[in-house]
């Protein structure tokens, strides 16, 4: 079987690459932001069109990462791009998001969900223990067997990708349907470049995040050259479809004014839909849906810990990795600080300031492209951006203009985001200090 160059078995195909990317984006996201969004935007054709945006600016930012996770196959994502494109202390600070706010905290959320819609049907289960329960067995089943892992990956996408389905088929039979109009009036686009709509697009963001998965495990796809650029494609679109038509069928099922403010989208949609019993059998297939987030967020997490562990010394614990070349230790810190996040944080201020941390990194990495034309015009690249430079450029334009936004209406998580990275810096600097004392700390990219 190969490895990588230090030591990393290949062992994710083209199905197990884009899995894994589905995995990550379809999951709270798509179930609760709706609720959020329609607290200051009631237009049907609005709502919808957010799903399609984010997905555009998703899919420009896939087509982006394909060229560099080609040109640069190791596993890491932003932490290792970053670190190449720019400078160590850059990537750096990437892996401590990564490590903080990137996995540990959406997972946290995701376990949030899965114990709310079990709560939901069995309200005597206690929703932060089952949360947790969900992460400390899952993160189990990724540090014993990689097999395993992969199997549980798989299979709890298609489950997760089958509830979507099962959806959208059964709101388009439903029988009673909302009146709603996907015909644009000038109300309408005037909202598409409003405040409400940038601040929306955050929860959008926040959804579609995962679409860069394959890049952060890059190092143990087969023939990443080819694979890695069409799971980022084929998983960004896939899940664009199927996140437009699934918002357009919780709005054609469910009064605008009963979805306000409100988590549990799906709950509600499926009640209207099939009536009391039959929405509680969808709300444990959506509990079930959870599992794979989780799943594909701990797989992930664990390899990000890993890469930093093998770059800086003071992290040197979590690189270390089982004779099953897992790296146990980097799952087990991931699980620990994902429990934090599960106890202590709030949903929707998470959701924000962790969206705001990505989308700048994200940022910081795309406009590597230009960067790497630039300063390395004759490196190899096995697959260009499509549509380049225009590709990169609108990704960069949508993300300012929602970073923008999200600064002057929602000024304290951006301030907690900012936070988390000034506390990152100091992290670097320190650690960069020990230096002198024998603990140097460097960059094997």
């Amino acid at each position: 079987m190969a490895e990588t160059s230090s030591g990393t078995k290949k062992t994710v195909g083209l199905v197990t690459a884009i899995s894994i990317a589905v995995a990550n984006m379809i999951g709270t996201g798509v179930f609760t932001s709706l609720g959020y969004q329609v607290v200051d935007i009631q237009s049907a054709f609005a709502l919808v069109m957010l799903w399609v945006v984010g997905g555009v600016i998703a899919l420009c930012g896939a087509l982006s990462y394909g060229e560099l996770g080609a040109a640069l196959p190791r596993s890491g994502g932003e932490y290792h791009l970053l670190s190449e494109i720019y400078h160590p202390a850059l990537g750096f600070l990437s892996g401590w998001v990564s490590l903080t706010a990137g996995f540990a905290a959406p997972t946290a959320i995701a376990a949030i969900a899965l114990g709310e819609y079990t709560h939901a049907v069995f309200p005597a289960v206690p929703v932060t223990h089952l949360g947790a329960l969900a992460v400390v067995l899952i993160t189990l089943v990724h540090a014993t067997s990689i097999r395993w892992g992969n199997l549980l990956q798989n299979v709890s996408t298609a489950i997760k990708v089958g509830v979507v389905l099962l959806f959208i088929v059964l709101g388009f039979m439903a029988s009673e349907q909302q009146s709603i109009s996907m015909i644009p009036t000038l109300s309408d686009w005037e909202i598409l470049v409003s405040p409400f709509f940038a601040v929306a697009l955050v929860y959008v963001s926040y959804a579609y995040t995962g679409w860069n998965a394959a890049v952060y495990i890059v190092g143990e796809i087969r023939n990443p050259q080819r694979n890695l650029p069409l799971a980022l494609f084929i998983a960004t679109v896939m899940v664009t479809v199927l996140y437009a038509l699934l918002n357009y069928v919780f709005l054609l099922l469910v009064p605008i004014p009963e979805l306000v403010g409100k988590v549990e989208v799906g709950f509600l949609a499926a009640e209207q839909m099939l009536g009391p019993a039959a929405a509680d059998i969808l709300s444990i297939l959506i509990a079930v849906l959870m599992v794979s987030t989780i799943s594909a967020m701990v797989f992930i997490g664990g390899r990000i810990g890993r890469v930093i562990g093998e770059d800086y010394r003071v992290f040197r614990t979590l690189s270390r990795q089982s004779d099953k070349q897992i790296p146990v230790n980097a799952l087990i810190f991931q699980g620990v600080v994902t429990l934090f996040f599960l106890y202590t944080s709030s949903f929707e201020q998470v959701m924000i300031y962790a969206t705001f941390l990505l989308i700048g990194m994200s940022s910081l990495t795309v406009a590597g492209v230009y960067v790497l034309r630039w300063q390395r015009p004759h490196m190899d690249r096995p697959y260009k951006t499509w549509g380049y430079p225009v590709t990169p450029a609108l990704f960069l334009l949508a993300n300012t203009f929602i970073m923008v936004y999200v600064v002057v209406e929602r000024p304290l998580e951006s301030l907690v985001g900012l936070a988390i990275m000034v506390v990152g810096i100091l992290l670097y600097m320190a650690n960069k200090k020990r230096s002198s004392f024998g603990d140097e700390i460097t960059y094997e990219g």
